[in-house]
């Protein structure tokens, strides 16, 4: 009775984990090109890359740890 709730709540966190490992990476991304493409780019723009860099990649480990794949979703 219990232990069905779970697995919806454990698919429900993975799926929210995708969707924020998707969002953080496009963020960062653009951050990225903003840099690539600024001829003297401002101190707070670069914070703006590592923080967003860090955010993306915590979940990225985060993901591993939960063995959490693109096909399952």
């Amino acid at each position: 009775m219990f232990f069905r709730r779970k697995g919806k709540l454990r698919r429900e966190t993975d799926q929210k984990l995708w969707n924020s490992l998707n969002e953080l990476k496009d963020e960062w991304m653009r951050n990225k090109v903003l840099v690539e493409k600024s001829i003297d780019p401002s101190v707070h723009l670069l914070n703006e890359l590592k923080i967003s860099e860090a955010k993306y990649f915590y979940l990225v480990r985060e993901a591993k740890f939960r063995h959490l794949s693109a096909d399952r979703k």
